[in-house]
């Protein structure tokens, strides 16, 4: 298969908050310069229902079927650090934490308990955020049981009045925060993050309220202290109410008034102050290094004042901007495939000031890495050149064509999922309407608005607006490298002379675009030769004349959704052993464009179709995946028979592709994460060399011409490949399509098998410890695993055993411990090339409590072991598996994995109509079976890294 050798690097490695978060702020006031158009207000959507308490409280309620039988709760605070005291620091985020360790009405842990017995998971479902200005809780729930509907509101209430804050709960407490800000923090990111924040947040209040706090003071704060903030700030006046989902609004009306109405405000409240971030009137420039860091990056910053989205004028230029954005990014998308680009890789976009840090603030970025800190000062300025070569010249008419018909597509698509739009996409404009004002537009409302700014939008009102991206003020520079690359990276002087040579030489941008057919002719149809009816769950099986065969599944859950998936065996176990690095990178020709049209080139052909589709190649299996709009399926055939007969070799992606993956294999032991993962992938696979990392020597070995000939030679043959469709179609419709693209691949009548290549995880108890790193940190990895039957009935029960285990391990690690954050405890299943099974449990830690923490999970293993599943325990896994599963049914992805997971394993394809039997052999004396079985320890394997 195609290697992930480099991973995935871009704006984020220069993101100083990892989570972007909404602050409110003072507007400074400018003198308007000349008559502007501000538009007409948006109507706000009628169908949700806005109110207010007398307390203040306000609450968004709206009927949405989908998904059926469900409704998203969230109870919303404009609250966060930017209100704590000075010796507050970081109780806003403890405050959220103690909402789940006891309320009035329940007591200790029964808000996570009550919920799992009802399906609800923790985490995945159940969860809060704290950010600077804002402390958020979810509570997805399902309406069907009304009493379990009704206490979700009750759940809300205790949560914004009715916090216990028990100081025995506090002080357990202390050690899963502190052990959160270990496991997100402690690495070069936050050492970084540390001397990025008094530039990019400079002189503000923001600059010294991080959410998570100082962790001296959340070791020894008195419970007094986050006593006083959750009294003084959880009150009704900064709250809100947001209901949407499958129920009647009256009724839940009903409910809030009266679970909110009795909550009281603060006699003598504190001002919520609106904090600001200033201007910096001179350049600001700041280089960090650090031993982990990876690549060298730069990115500038021109900071901007603007406006929350309220009017229609607002949502015009919001478009504009996207527009320019998507412009400029496939610019920098055609340098990146020359051989001889000058960076790894860049991006020069309009938005919110670092992802959204502080609303009203926005700003203009561009963002590069370079090969080496010498190269760094260079790339920086060919990156700059391309947004001052927009900038200068403008942008082509060509260009906004294509960028026009793109976001028309995406209209297009809004206003006919209108009905099939998830409770939760609703659930996220109206957070941002009490959080910060903005306009909620029905859907279409702004189908019709996007679509006469589509037609109004000039060429000169684009080219005006991209003249203001660059400006003389608020400008910040910043440099992160690898500590070894100090010496030779350029000097703030040399960073800001950038400016200056980035506009030297500069020529007008020349449209690369080729207008040809996919397909230079349509190929002759076959046809569809035999038919078999899975009515049970509707499923129809054609047989194609080449020998193809196809699987189709009609469905009403997407309006405008196809998707699809095939697979035939073999892949990349064929390949020749000597030239295997080859055939594992042929994923690259797939990534190379179509026939005469690059990647570039073929996105502008393609511009305003949502069809599209491309090959793959496994260690097992090739196939084709895709996906589409009803109207657009013939156009993601067409790529399934461009990739398969006329797929594209280029020289230069492809030595652009090696240059970078030789630079992130060369830095990527300076990161101790990667280390322990290249680790553990040697381990399990016992050292098998086609399991191994890559090496530099690997790449040398990697042909172009023996790659694109291994891929040739996969899709020669397509006889054997099985296709799945799921989604909105007629077979009628549908299958002169499938006969004229799929029964006319090309078929040679062989059979062919993977190669079994012979790695397996090593019995036995194993152990590996790798030392690397600064931090006072220590990741853990347990895999107890083994050789088993792999049958449906089988899985059942290790699903129950995994949940059982999930929940102990957080039970014992997090609650009872206090010595981890968030443990995680996962099953992993193949059936080929032998069937296997692994049970992980992973967790980082203080490195003092490695010991003590592993002992205590294997502690929780044996108990398991001994005594089976919990009765308890056992409820929670047969409602969390009976609740997924009826959201999984209206689910198209679901389905296509279902089918092909199904056909590769050569399974019933009706095994999903008896999961309700297979659940209910699952007992307290079934896991204790069971666990005797496949949680022994005698193939065990501990891997820990510890700090060097």
């Amino acid at each position: 298969m195609y290697k992930n050798i480099i991973p995935v690097i871009g704006l984020t490695v220069l993101t100083a908050i990892s989570n972007p978060v909404s602050a409110q702020h003072k507007i400074i006031k400018q003198k308007p310069t000349a008559t502007v158009n501000t538009g007409k207000p948006i109507p706000n959507d009628p169908a949700v229902k806005i109110g207010k308490l007398p307390n203040g409280l306000t609450y968004y309620i709206r009927k949405n079927i989908e998904p059926k039988n469900r409704a998203e709760l969230y109870l919303a605070n404009r609250i966060g650090s930017l209100m704590e005291n000075d010796d507050q620091q970081g109780l806003a985020h403890f405050t959220e934490h103690m909402a789940f360790n006891g309320t009035k009405d329940f007591p200790k842990n029964e808000i996570i308990n009550y919920l799992q017995k009802a399906g609800v998971r923790f985490g995945a479902d159940l969860n809060a955020y704290t950010s600077f200005d804002q402390t958020v809780y979810q509570l997805p729930i399902p309406t069907d049981s009304i009493e379990l509907f009704r206490t979700g509101f009750k759940i809300l209430a205790n949560w914004a009045g009715k916090i216990s804050m028990d100081g025995e709960e506090i002080d357990k407490e202390r050690g899963v925060i502190i052990e959160e800000d270990r496991q997100s923090g402690k690495n070069s990111g936050e050492r970084i993050r540390k001397q990025l924040l008094p530039v990019i947040l400079k002189d503000s209040r923001y600059e010294n309220r991080i959410p998570i706090g100082k962790i001296d003071l959340l070791k020894t704060f008195t419970h007094d202290k986050i006593r006083n903030f959750y009294a003084d700030w959880y009150r009704p006046d900064l709250q809100a109410v947001i209901a949407v989902g499958d129920f009647d609004v009256n009724e839940v009306e009903k409910l809030i008034i009266a679970n909110f109405s009795d909550l009281k405000n603060p006699v003598k409240e504190k001002e919520r102050i609106k904090y600001d971030l200033p201007d910096n009137t001179t350049p600001l420039v700041k280089i960090v290094t650090d031993a982990e860091q990876q690549y060298n990056t730069a990115s500038i910053t021109w900071k901007q004042r603007g406006n929350i989205l309220k009017t229609t004028a607002d949502q015009r230029k919001n478009i504009v901007y996207s527009m320019i954005n998507s412009m400029l990014s496939a610019r920098f998308q055609e340098i990146l495939e020359k051989g001889n680009a000058p960076f790894l890789f860049a991006q020069s976009s309009f938005g919110g000031y670092q992802g959204g840090l502080v609303p009203g603030i926005n700003a203009f970025q561009t963002t590069v890495g370079a090969k080496s800190g010498k190269d760094l000062e260079h790339a920086l300025t060919a990156a700059i050149a391309e947004s001052e070569r927009a900038v200068r010249f403008g942008f082509l008419q060509s260009e906004l064509d294509v960028v026009k018909k793109n976001i028309e597509a995406g209209n297009e698509i809004s206003l006919k999922e209108k009905d099939k739009t998830s409770s939760a996409a609703f659930v996220g404009e109206y957070l941002s309407h009490f959080l910060t004002g903005s306009a909620i537009g029905s859907i279409e409302f702004n189908y019709a608005d996007t679509k006469q700014n589509l037609k109004t939008i000039t060429l000169k009102e684009v080219n005006a607006l991209a003249k203001t991206l660059i400006t003389k003020n608020n400008p910040i520079i910043i440099v992160q490298a690898p500590e070894k690359e100090k010496a030779n990276l350029p000097t703030a002087t040399q960073l800001l002379a950038v400016f200056t040579n980035a506009g030297k030489g500069l020529k007008p941008y020349i449209d690369n675009t080729i207008n040809k057919p996919l397909l230079a002719q349509i190929p002759t149809a076959g046809k569809v030769t035999g038919e078999k009816k899975f009515e049970d769950i509707g499923v129809t099986e054609w047989t194609l004349s080449n020998g193809i065969k196809v699987l189709l599944k009609p469905t009403d859950f997407k309006n405008d959704q196809i998707i699809f998936s095939s697979f035939s065996r073999g892949g990349t176990s064929l390949a020749n052993p000597a030239d295997y690095q080859s055939a594992d990178n042929a994923g690259i020709i797939s990534q190379s464009g179509l026939g005469d049209l690059n990647p570039s080139q073929l996105n502008k052909l393609l511009a305003g179709n949502t069809g599209s589709a491309s090959a793959y190649l496994d260690e097992l299996y090739q196939g084709f995946g895709g996906s589409s709009s009803p109207k657009d399926l013939e156009n993601a055939l067409q790529m399934v028979v461009a990739s398969a007969l006329h797929p594209r070799k280029d020289t230069e992606i492809f030595n652009k592709w090696i240059s970078d993956a030789k630079v992130s294999l060369e830095n990527k032991n300076a990161d101790p994460e990667s280390v322990f993962a290249d680790t553990i992938q040697a381990v399990l696979s016992s050292y098998n060399k086609r399991s191994m990392p890559y090496t530099l020597s690997d790449l040398d070995k990697i042909s172009l011409d023996k790659a694109f000939d291994f891929y040739k030679g996969r899709f020669a043959d397509l006889g054997e490949q099985t296709f799945v469709f799921v989604g909105n179609f007629d077979l009628n419709t549908i299958k002169p399509l499938i006969e004229t693209y799929i029964a006319s691949l090309p078929t040679l009548n062989k059979k062919t098998d993977f190669i079994d290549l012979g790695a397996r995880t090593p019995n036995g108890n194993i152990s590996k410890t790798v030392r690397k790193g600064l931090e006072d940190k220590a990741s853990v990895q347990l895999y107890i695993h083994g050789d088993y039957d792999y049958t449906a009935a089988n899985n059942v029960q290790l699903d129950a055993l995994n949940t059982a285990l999930e929940i102990k391990i957080l039970e014992r690690l997090r609650e009872k411990e206090s010595g981890v954050y968030s443990p995680g405890v996962s099953l992993s299943v193949s059936k080929y090339p032998v069937s296997h099974y692994y049970f992980v449990i992973s967790f980082s830690c203080a490195p003092a409590n490695v010991e003590k923490l592993i002992a205590a999970a294997l502690d929780e293993v044996k108990n398991i072991r001994v005594n089976g599943a919990t009765a308890q325990d056992i409820t929670k896994f047969k409602s969390e598996i009976q609740r997924q599963q009826e959201l999984n049914l209206r689910n198209n992805g679901y389905w296509l994995g279902y089918l092909t997971t199904r056909l590769k394993y050569g399974d019933n394809l009706n095994q999903l109509l008896t999961e309700k039997q297979r659940l209910e052999e699952v007992t307290i004396e079934s896991s204790k079976t069971n666990a005797q079985k496949y949680l022994k320890q005698d193939n065990y394997i501990r891997l820990t890294l510890l700090p060097q």
